[in-house]
């Protein structure tokens, strides 16, 4: 149970015996859904993007940050025609894997250098807003309207007809697809 005692949450602990002080809960100390210090990623919204090109970010995924994220996405182009945003911590696990990639192998060298030379570091701002980078929106073809999907441990910035174009251009049915990837999970 929690009681709520001045500026401070303080909850039971040690089955009720003691009472532990929780930190503040706002935007730069919140708490996650989960236990675990993984940010897990899931849902789709339609949301407008501003004139400035900057666009909020769903309440449920703000929740799913971990505090290691510090408010900051690296966004890079996506393998499909979307933007992608990383937590920065998911993104860290990314650039070690990056690291051990081998520099004189042609594909892996291509491969480098597309993602590192779109990756760009945003901030969520005081309203919970990420502000794209123009040259991402235009590669996404984004202009007023973006569907937002949480992925795991990313998210995806589409056109929402491009998505729409995706979904119903994949060439197995979602059944299908779900029959082989979980039988080989």
């Amino acid at each position: 149970m929690c009681q709520e005692s001045g500026v401070f949450l303080f909850r039971a602990a040690n089955g009720g015996r003691k009472w532990e002080k929780l930190p503040p809960r706002d935007s730069r100390h919140r708490t996650t859904q989960r236990d675990s210090a993984v940010a897990f990623f899931k849902g789709q919204e339609t949301y407008s993007l501003d004139s400035k090109g900057r666009v909020s970010l769903p309440a449920k995924m703000r929740r799913s940050l971990t505090p290691e994220a510090q408010d900051t996405f690296i966004v890079t182009r996506g393998v499909d025609r979307c933007i992608v945003a990383y937590p920065l911590d998911e993104w860290r696990k990314y650039e070690e894997r990056f690291a051990r990639l081998n520099q004189y192998n042609e594909q892996e060298r291509f491969f480098l250098r597309m993602i590192l030379a779109w990756s760009e570091e945003v901030q969520l701002d005081a309203q919970q807003r990420l502000m794209l980078p123009r040259r991402h929106l235009e590669f996404a073809g984004i202009t007023n309207k973006v569907t937002i999907v949480g992925v795991v441990d990313h998210i995806e910035f589409w056109n929402p007809e491009e998505f729409e174009r995706y979904l119903a251009g994949f060439a197995q049915s979602y059944e299908e697809v779900a029959a082989h990837v979980m039988r080989s999970s």
